[in-house]
């Protein structure tokens, strides 16, 4: 019987993937922006919209691997 394999993928919770796509959805209607208070300009990326909702589900408490550190 051949073992399971352990996967390498990052574990995030249901609502962390929520608060992602939520992001996402914002950032195409136009809505989403960047700053800590809102006031930046448009988000146009994907990556940047990616990291804004992971950043937006730490703060709720949902399960998301520690950012790298640069």
């Amino acid at each position: 019987m051949p073992t399971k394999r352990k996967s390498s993928r990052r574990k995030y919770s249901e609502s962390a993937g929520k608060t992602v796509a939520s992001a996402i959805r914002r950032m195409k209607h136009g809505t989403l922006r960047s700053g800590r208070s809102g006031t930046g300009g448009k988000v146009k990326s994907r990556q940047q919209a990616i990291a804004i909702g992971l950043s937006e589900a730490r703060k709720k408490g949902a399960r998301v691997p520690r950012k790298k550190a640069a």
